[in-house]
């Protein structure tokens, strides 16, 4: 029997036995459109390497901290797009590149459909901060904004946030400009809509982050991604998939509320302008 498997190995094609299987993790929403980005991205840049690189889903959903933690643990899940943090960059390795050139930081409220003349009379930080923000309870968010002095109301699961913003449990949900419009549309039944008048904006970094010990994968990712931000196929990718959103989020005609990320680590590459949207302070 181990006889007839390794001549089926030999008879294998050379690029099939060669093949790296990189596994990343299944979210809870089905066929969730704000994958593609970084799906694409992750492909491209592997492809830069030479390898034959194999993308595959993870068919087990995972919440975004237990996708960490098993990958963390080496098992089962081999690459991670999160919002980094220090807690997270001292247990997991980040490529720090910020492949959604901050806009995960770039936040707009998604709110109930009546509440949007409330939202509109927000003049400060301060009438901010007696309302009630939504986020996922294992989220960096909800330190940047209990930093900044806004009230935050846990949940246990992404999902769980929608249902508790229509039943009136949170007043907003500050949502990134990459993925707002996309969530308000899956949620069309509960009445939600995009605040018009304002956005949250801190520093913050959507990484790909690998298991500390993985150094062949984070060599490949971060090498891949910068031949395509010399090759301008990185910002080109970008602008397709975001392009739309930065001109509905009409960033001008808002008031915008620049907050302190306590949790932003000190080797992010701000100094780096090229991988970072420009954001200047609103009067």
């Amino acid at each position: 029997m181990k006889t007839l498997r390794l001549l089926t190995l030999l008879l294998l094609p050379i690029e099939v036995l060669a093949a790296i299987t990189v596994v990343y993790p299944k979210t809870e929403v089905t066929d969730d459109l704000r994958q593609k980005y970084p799906i694409e991205l992750l492909s491209l840049a592997l492809q830069q390497s030479g390898k034959d690189y194999r993308l595959q889903v993870n068919h087990n959903v995972s919440m975004q901290l237990r996708a960490l933690k098993n990958m963390r643990l080496g098992r089962d899940i081999d690459v991670v797009w999160s919002g980094t943090s220090k807690e997270r960059e001292l247990r997991l390795r980040p490529i720090r590149i910020p492949i959604d050139k901050g806009l995960l930081g770039w936040r707009i409220p998604l709110i109930r459909a009546n509440d949007v003349d409330r939202f509109g009379a927000i003049n400060t930080l301060q009438d901010l901060q007696a309302l009630t923000a939504g986020q996922v309870h294992d989220w960096p968010d909800v330190d940047v904004l209990k930093a900044n002095g806004l009230t935050v109301a846990k949940s246990a699961s992404y999902t769980g946030l929608f249902k508790m913003l229509a039943a009136g449990r949170v007043d907003y949900f500050p949502r990134s400009v990459a993925e707002i419009w996309l969530e308000q549309q899956l949620h069309t039944g509960k009445a939600l809509v995009v605040d018009p008048h304002i956005m949250l904006v801190y520093p913050s970094a959507l990484y790909f982050f690998v298991n500390k010990e993985n150094h062949e994968l984070a060599h490949d990712i971060e090498r891949g991604l910068e031949t395509l931000i010399a090759s301008g196929e990185f910002d080109a990718l970008f602008n397709r998939h975001h392009g739309d959103y930065l001109s509905r989020a009409r960033v001008a005609e808002r008031k915008v509320f620049q907050l302190l990320n306590p949790q932003l680590p000190e080797q992010t590459p701000l100094d780096r302008k090229e991988l970072w949207l420009p954001m200047e302070p609103v009067e």
